[in-house]
């Protein structure tokens, strides 16, 4: 069941990617000649207005196919024939849907589950924190140059600078201070730690719920764009890059293991006798089930969505980015770029991009078996 959902979520993302680049396109007048949700064999179709509305087998996303013909170039539908303005519109319309879509599911989810406030419960004995005189209480506000709205920013900030001397500025009763702390290592856990215990989750009203949930959002960015710099500078490698097959399992693993914690959850406020804890069969429990799956589920959809917005503006031919950079040049010059010429171009990042796409799908299908 976890593979089902995985498959129609990442499926749904990519469906909504190209919705932006649709509806883009159908406002600045551009002909578009067949939009499908699905891919693979064609199950129904119908044509309305010049366009074909096509719904396949395989729930695996979707494809807006425009007028592009080279030949057709000056026709008042054609893509070419369009202001460079009206054109950097319709490419980038795919990952700001995408954007979008991260905002809205993340309102949703801050509403549903509350956030992780940067303020520390307890400063552990010994660590830099409690040695630098933080406190139970204090917020942190920013960490080296990252301003901080959730507590997981410092740990991944720690995360990816193990090791490394980072000045704090926190607040307590209102008065800002600050602290220089230099991680010290855990041997038992074998990493360097600052020693700051989270306070837990804070409920959301209606306008936190908004406020955070564009946090949510920024700080999946953030973390994308980290993990990219760090990949570029060696410090990850092609290992840990994943593909449709790893999301998919990723997903999977998500469903399973929310699920299992649900029940376990239900089944321990039952032995202790907690007030609304009925029989593991009965329909609260199910919806409690339903609900906690609900929610990992929307939190990697959010996660997912924002990243296949960053990674579509990324500057590689082939992406979204990189048709964009064609036309910020063609801005900037006023110089139309030859669509043959740059059709070259993207056609040799699209075969370097199915090459690392073979690679990495080898790696998680390996991973399977591993």
């Amino acid at each position: 069941m976890g593979i089902v959902f995985a498959i129609l979520l990442f499926g749904f993302l990519v469906f909504f990617h190209e919705l932006g680049h649709f509806l883009c396109a159908r406002i600045n007048k551009i002909e578009v000649s067949s939009f499908s949700i699905g891919m693979g064999p064609t199950i129904l179709s119908k044509t309305k207005k010049g366009t074909k509305y096509c719904l396949k087998l395989l729930p695996l996303g979707g494809s807006c196919v425009m007028g592009e013909d080279e030949e057709a170039t000056g026709k008042p539908g054609n893509f070419h024939s369009k202001s460079v303005w009206a054109r950097i519109m319709v490419i980038a319309g795919g990952p700001i849907f995408n954007f979008i879509l991260a905002f809205v599911m993340a309102i949703v989810l801050v509403a549903m589950s509350g956030f992780d406030a940067p303020v520390i419960s307890a400063a552990e004995d010994g660590y830099p924190a409690a040695k630098a005189g933080l406190q139970a209480g204090d917020e942190i506000i920013k960490i080296g140059n990252d301003r901080i709205h959730f507590f997981r920013e410092i740990s991944f900030y720690n995360q990816t600078h193990q090791g490394e001397e980072v000045r704090i500025i926190y607040k307590r009763d209102g008065v800002t201070y600050s602290a220089t702390l230099k991680p010290q290592m855990d041997e038992e856990a074998g990493y360097y730690r600052l020693g700051i215990i989270s306070s837990g989750v804070t409920k959301a009203n209606f306008g936190q719920s908004i406020v955070y949930g564009w946090h949510e959002v920024g700080y999946t960015i953030k973390t994308t764009i980290t993990s990219l710099r760090m990949l570029i500078t060696g410090k990850f490698g092609l290992s840990e890059l994943t593909g449709p097959v790893g999301i998919v399992q990723m997903a999977n693993q998500t469903y399973e293991a929310s699920k299992d914690y649900a029940e376990q959850t239900w089944e321990e406020n039952e032995d202790e006798g907690q007030e609304g804890a009925e029989t593991s069969g009965s329909w609260a429990m199910r919806l409690f089930v339903a609900k906690t799956v609900f929610i990992e589920f929307l939190y990697l959809a959010v996660l997912l969505s924002a990243n296949l917005g960053v990674m579509n503006l990324l500057p590689i031919p082939a992406l979204d980015g990189g048709r964009l950079v064609f036309l910020l040049v063609e801005a900037v010059t006023r110089k139309k770029i030859p669509p043959e010429k740059e059709g070259i171009v993207h056609l040799i990042g699209f075969v370097l991009l199915i090459g690392l796409m073979v690679v990495v799908m080898f790696q998680d299908i390996r991973k399977l078996f591993v």
